[in-house]
């Protein structure tokens, strides 16, 4: 273990030793003869005593000097010993949220059996769910965005001297051969188009880097909208000075949660060069300006950009936030198969606060009525490459209604399988004043649940299961109604 560890265990040894001889940090001063701000020092993980003063301590609590030195916590502790040992609080950069690990620590220390409670149940809830490193590592840059409302100034910034060192208009539409040149003629690349079609296990695969060669090789089955994204991400981890990266996309495995946050800034800056902020933000205005949606035109600012609807809804999420003030939304994404029942929630985000439209559907079912789920059953029956559909999803449960503008697409590396993105954003007051168009009665509005499981709406078509949560908490409601009323009458 690191050396700063080995001083944070002792310490919080030291301090639950002192707390359960019900000692204040002044009594166990008086106790050793060592000063106060010595030992506060200590129990933080500050300073390591010499071995003379461990053993006044060892002493003068009655605790064996080896129980004390120890490495091996009781189990109050033990859980914190274990994320300690794992160095995880390393690899996961606290500053970013505004955290000292030593605060954090500390905070442990002052609670240990309540927070080591929680953390051992955190743990349980992650085994019994199959949480992966994985999902912790995606769920913390996750929380990352939603804490700066997934907007990041200076990447836009970076964009926009990157498009002017290299003389690329942000004002037009951008190729994948304008970024291919910059990557070939300043980087030194070498594009293969031809290598990954060779290995049919490689079929997900879109790119592989090798670094010695700077070598990027490609698959032949994406289009241009996904060569540019790759092609961005690569100029990015150059013009951003990033070297610690992951080499194949879709990534196949990290080393480090440094790697999946780079990965992270590397696909916002990719983004926010094919989609700039200030053509879209002036082509959006334009759009809510409208007293009713105009489908069509929302489709031409898709078709606008170099970019995937993916790509798209994506930068929405940046955008919405910062230039319209509009912070209440969620973005997801789902996939699903044709002929399956089953729709896999695949990414989300929440901006403000967690939405109606949250859930995991471990052993429930997403609510058939969101258009999220509708257009990935549209374009499963049809042969089309772009589905589109809006709604006012309005939640009954807590009274909320939702604008969710929706897309479908089909996956082009695998077979029969099809993937939907979906914007949701709060219909508020912050709303009713940007968007002209709330207002359309041609907009259908659809009462909705999150789960039909825990769903209250009894004429629903297309429920696939019984509202068993609900009813559930109905039957415990009951039961403490009648114990309420005995207790009175019994009183």
């Amino acid at each position: 273990m690191e050396e700063e560890y080995i001083k944070l265990i002792f310490g919080l040894k030291l301090k639950q030793i002192r707390t359960e001889r019900n000692l204040s940090l002044f009594g166990l001063s008086k106790l050793t003869g060592l000063s106060k701000s010595y030992l506060n020092e200590i129990e933080k993980g500050k300073k390591f005593p010499k071995t003379d003063k461990i053993v006044v301590l060892a002493e003068k609590l009655e605790v064996p000097y080896d129980h004390l030195v120890s490495l091996k916590l009781d189990k109050n502790l033990a859980p914190i010993g274990e994320i300690l040992q794992s160095k995880i609080l390393k690899e996961i950069p606290l500053e970013l949220f505004g955290i000292q690990e030593s605060t954090l620590i500390d905070i442990v220390a002052n609670a240990p059996v309540k927070v080591n409670a929680f953390i051992s149940t955190i743990i349980e809830i992650a085994q019994h769910y199959n949480f992966s490193r994985e999902s912790f590592y995606l769920a913390s840059v996750r929380s990352f965005q939603e804490a700066n409302n997934n907007y990041f100034d200076d990447l836009e910034q970076k964009v926009v001297a990157f498009a002017k060192t290299y003389q690329v208009d942000l004002t037009k539409r951008i190729s994948s051969q304008e970024l291919e040149d910059i990557l070939v003629e300043e980087f030194g690349y070498t594009i293969n188009n031809e290598e990954l079609t060779k290995h049919h296990e490689l079929g997900n695969l879109r790119s592989i880097f090798v670094p010695k060669t700077k070598t990027l090789l490609l698959s032949n089955h994406i289009d241009d909208a996904q060569r540019t994204f790759i092609y961005g991400k690569e100029l990015a981890y150059h013009y951003l000075d990033i070297e610690d990266r992951l080499y194949t996309f879709s990534w196949i495995k990290f080393d480090n949660f440094d790697q999946v946050l780079n990965n992270f800034y590397a696909s916002y800056f990719a983004g926010a060069l094919m989609i700039p902020r200030a053509s879209l933000t002036q082509q959006l205005t334009n759009l809510f300006e409208q007293k009713t949606f105009q489908k069509n035109a929302f489709l031409q600012l898709i078709a606008n950009y170099n970019a995937s609807p993916e790509a798209f809804y994506q930068r929405l999420t940046n955008i919405l936030p910062k230039d319209f003030n509009i912070q209440n939304l969620f973005f997801l994404r789902f996939t699903h198969k044709k002929g399956s029942e089953k729709f896999h929630l695949k990414k989300e985000l929440h901006l403000s606060h967690q939405h109606s439209p949250h859930a995991n559907e471990t052993n429930e079912h997403y609510c058939r009525r969101w258009v999220s789920l509708d257009v990935l059953k549209t374009i499963s029956q049809q042969n089309k490459s772009h589905v589109f559909d809006l709604q006012i999803s309005h939640y009954p449960e807590d009274n909320m209604n939702y604008l969710v503008l929706s897309s479908a697409t089909k996956d082009p590396f695998k077979e029969n399988q099809y993937r939907s993105i979906s914007v949701g954003l709060l219909i508020d007051k912050q709303l009713q004043r940007k968007l002209s168009f709330i207002e359309d009665n041609a907009i259908p509005t659809r009462n909705v649940g999150v789960t039909c499981e825990r769903c209250a709406i009894t004429d629903c078509e297309v429920r696939k299961a019984a509202p068993i949560i609900l009813q559930k908490e109905e039957k415990y409601r009951i039961t403490e109604n009648v114990v309420n009323d005995l207790m009175e009458k019994f009183e």
